[in-house]
């Protein structure tokens, strides 16, 4: 047994919409266990990964992206982020490097840091810099540094990898000794039942993008073995609050939700290793984001 003390802590990912932080997440966890889409405002809660390196573990909080709020379930989403906030160790703000930095609208979100966080506890990571020019990426760091002093800046390609390590290796030596709170093997504590609405609201998202508005929701109604003792059987149902999106995600005969099914199951099953049964079934509710039941995931 080593004499190396364990040292555990947490980290949260913090930033825009869009800023890649599920998928940075997911690439320091080495694991998909948070779901990713083009479209905006797709993580709605904090989503936890567990990553286990030699005698460190650490907890990285993944939140909802910022934007401006416009309704209850909005503001629950934002609520969430800035909580993530309290009880870690680091608190990274990436921000999208392919685009070009906009000063004025990330001027509260820095306040906002800076009256948190004190500077030795927060990191700047500049995602996607494999699409912007080198000139562009030095502006970015500078402008930010001079407005909200980080103690460390990181550029990175989450989706091919590049730079994550180095992330994972200060992370790691940042946090304090600590026991460890999780087996070395778990990846999440998001339970089952959840993630695999996740995963099916992620393949939604993927096959109707264009045709739907982020105010969609699964919702897994039943998660059990199956009858015949091989497997999981899952239920779930697809909330939508516009009646007129119920032909969309149904498609002609039912052929769209049956492809989105079968692309959820596939995952699923490299996800659970067994074999899913899965059944979607369409449900129109009225203004659900405004209603108490659209809140329990963030009590989750």
């Amino acid at each position: 047994m080593s004499d190396t003390p364990q040292k555990f802590g947490a980290v949260a990912m913090i930033g825009a919409t869009n800023a890649g932080k599920s998928t940075l997440t997911n690439a320091m966890v080495g694991e998909k266990i948070a779901i990713t889409s083009h479209k905006v405002q797709t993580t709605r809660f904090q989503i936890r990964g567990i990553l286990t390196k030699d005698n460190a573990q650490i907890v990285l909080v993944d939140t909802p992206g910022f934007f401006k709020p416009r309704r209850k379930f909005d503001r629950a989403m934002i609520g969430a982020a800035w909580q993530a906030l309290d009880d870690v160790e680091i608190v990274a703000f990436l921000i999208d490097a392919s685009k070009p930095f906009d000063e004025r609208k990330h001027s509260a979100y820095l306040e906002k840091i800076i009256n948190a966080t004190d500077v030795e506890n927060r990191i700047l990571i500049l995602n996607k810099v494999d699409e912007a020019p080198k000139k562009r990426l030095l502006e970015i760091a500078g402008k930010i540094n001079q407005a909200c002093a980080f103690d460390q800046t990181f550029m990175v390609s989450a989706l091919n990898g590049s730079g994550v390590d180095d992330i994972v290796d200060y992370c790691a030596k940042k946090i304090p000794d600590g026991e460890w709170v999780y087996e070395e093997d778990d990846l999440t504590t998001l339970p089952n039942k959840l993630l695999a609405a996740e995963i099916t609201r992620e393949k939604i998202y993927d096959r109707l993008h264009q045709e739907l508005p982020y105010k969609i929701a699964v919702e897994t109604e039943e998660y059990k073995p199956s009858d015949n003792g091989v497997g999981l059987a899952i239920s779930q149902i697809v909330i939508l609050e516009n009646k007129k999106h119920k032909s969309i995600v149904l498609g002609k005969q039912g052929q769209t939700l049956k492809s989105i099914g079968s692309q959820a199951r596939a995952e699923l099953i490299q996800i659970f290793e067994c074999p899913i049964h899965l059944n979607l079934y369409v449900q129109h509710r009225e203004n659900w984001m405004d209603k108490d039941e659209a809140f329990d995931v963030f009590e989750s």
